[in-house]
């Protein structure tokens, strides 16, 4: 799926990782990148990205790479 490329290319550059170093079953703290500091980052940047307004309650449903891409494709 592209949408989900476009997210683990993402995840990679927000913790400075080559992309094959992301499966697509990434999940938080799966990686010591992924940590809170981390998923805060990967969140302000879906938001650039994708011009999608993440909510406090979703934030802490976002937790794997997964979980990001569906959420996507319900925006859009």
């Amino acid at each position: 799926n592209n949408l989900c490329a476009r997210v683990q290319a993402l995840v990679a550059d927000a913790f400075g990782l080559p992309p094959e170093q992301i499966p697509a079953d990434l999940a938080f703290g799966d990686i010591p990148e992924w940590d809170s500091l981390g998923h805060m980052e990967v969140i302000l940047r879906l938001e650039e990205q994708f011009g999608a307004e993440v909510s406090t309650d979703t934030i802490a449903e976002l937790t794997d790479i997964q979980a990001i891409c569906e959420y996507l494709k319900g925006k859009e």
